[in-house]
């Protein structure tokens, strides 16, 4: 028993001097300042460890960022006790204030500096306004909010950073987090809907409809000649909404959407949304309707059993690269369906030379998968859904925009170049050719004429 407690007491000796050893560090020929320095922020580490890695780095940190204002002092007021006759600036004591933490505002004490003379002002610290930015604070609550967060559990949420910290900690609470959440996602809507559009070449427009709630909007989605998937725009309404459709495709053309060498546009089917495209942009416009939704709509009319087949007989007309015969294919098959089914047949010959814009440009490959239908915009709308997934009152439209605006920029950093974007160029020159003889105006007076 002798033994095994003298066994004891040394491992316990030999923690405590490695634990000696690694908050000393005098001995290790550091300046004397710096050694001490060093020492205190291995003690508060020490102290706080048993809350956690991330807590214990907070307390330091802290710390750290208190010699930085300190610091910043003395350069700017010279070294403290120190005469100098010469002395443009002054300390001024301290004041109350707050910094940005792990999603949260916790206050601290900031230096304060004056310049010296009747007329003296107040110096700000770039140290202490780096690290009291409330912009940082905005974005993480605007990203944990999209992430699914609610206002509720936000402090839950928080990385863990003491329970000192956590006690003196402000801008957690529900009303706290969901004024900063309103006022980030309005300015979101806001750059949104002005990011001007005559920076870039855009051959590829889409254009589709996202229920949220009780809400419908109509959101733009632009492709560079690059293949960059860019959001360009969102309105509340509905696409078969003349008006709603022209506010819209207008607000594009006064930003400066560019159609002189022609610009393909894919919707999802809306009468209003091709009338109003038609209406602002003129013939430089071409239109592609959505092939997935002219699917979907004539299938619809059908029973069970008889969909397969029709469906193959319109996917074969939409390969055949020749436009004419494709067309010929597609009416002959409403002609068949006419006697049995008269609502397919009108469905499929409702805009139906729309479904074949893609072919009379020569687009094929995997370029025609990216605009043969709504799908990249689509993709969008998932993940603005995604974001919005519980929110379960939509207490109004601007709600509804402001939400859809932050998930669209959200989206924005998950894009990658659309599929095919190698053949952009000969999209461009399709474009070009096939617009080549066509008047194109864009004036307001047009459009309001329209």
């Amino acid at each position: 028993m002798q033994g095994s407690h003298t066994s004891t007491s040394a491992r316990h000796n030999d923690g405590d001097d490695r634990r000696l050893q690694l908050v000393s560090t005098a001995d290790r020929g550091l300046p004397p300042g710096l050694a001490a320095a060093v020492d205190g922020h291995l003690a508060t580490f020490a102290e706080h460890v048993r809350e956690g890695l991330l807590a214990a780095s907070t307390a330091v940190g802290l710390e750290v960022m208190t010699e930085m204002m300190q610091a910043e002092v003395t350069a700017i007021a010279g070294v403290k006790g120190r005469h100098d006759a010469d002395r443009s600036h002054t300390r001024h004591g301290t004041e109350h204030g707050s910094v940005t933490l792990g999603g949260r505002r916790v206050p601290v004490t900031r230096p304060r500096v004056r310049t010296v003379g009747d007329d003296a002002t107040e110096v700000a610290l770039a140290t202490y306004q780096r690290f009291a930015d409330t912009d940082l604070l905005t974005e993480q609550v605007t990203a944990r909010m999209l992430a699914g967060i609610s206002t509720r559990k936000y402090p839950v949420a928080l990385e863990p950073v003491g329970e000192a910290v956590e006690r003196s900690a402000t801008s957690t609470s529900k009303s706290a987090i969901s004024r900063r959440f309103v006022a980030a996602t309005a300015e979101h809507l806001a750059e949104l809907c002005a990011r001007p559009l005559d920076q870039a070449r855009w051959p590829i427009v889409m254009l589709d409809g996202v229920h949220l709630g009780e809400h419908l909007l109509v959101v733009a989605l632009g492709v560079t000649d690059d293949g960059t998937k860019v959001p360009l725009g969102v309105v509340e309404g509905s696409t078969e909404n003349a008006e709603v459709c022209t506010r819209l495709v207008a607000d594009l053309a006064d930003r400066g959407l560019d159609v002189s060498h022609g610009i393909l546009f894919v919707i999802d089917g809306g009468k209003a949304l091709a009338k109003a495209i038609r209406a602002t942009f003129g013939p430089k416009a071409l239109i592609q309707r959505c092939r997935r939704h002219k699917e979907r709509n004539v299938l619809g009319h059908l029973p069970e059993a008889e969909r397969p087949l029709i469906q193959r007989k319109l996917r074969a007309a939409w390969a055949n690269n020749d436009a004419d015969a494709a067309l010929r294919e597609l009416h002959a098959l409403a002609r068949a369906l006419e006697r049995q089914r008269p609502g397919a047949a009108g469905s499929l010959r409702e805009g139906l030379e729309y479904t074949l814009t893609v072919n009379r440009l020569g687009v094929t490959g995997s370029l025609l998968k990216t605009v043969e239908s709504t799908n990249p915009i689509e993709s969008m709308i998932e993940i603005v859904r995604h974001h919005a997934r519980r929110v379960k009152r939509w207490q109004h439209g601007e709600m509804a925009l402001r939400w859809t605006a932050a998930g669209m920029l959200a989206a924005q950093d998950q894009f990658r170049r659309v599929k095919g974007y190698q053949q952009l160029p000969a999209l461009l020159t399709a474009l070009a050719k096939a617009t080549a003889d066509q008047p194109g105006e864009t004036s307001l007076d047009h459009r309001v004429a329209g």
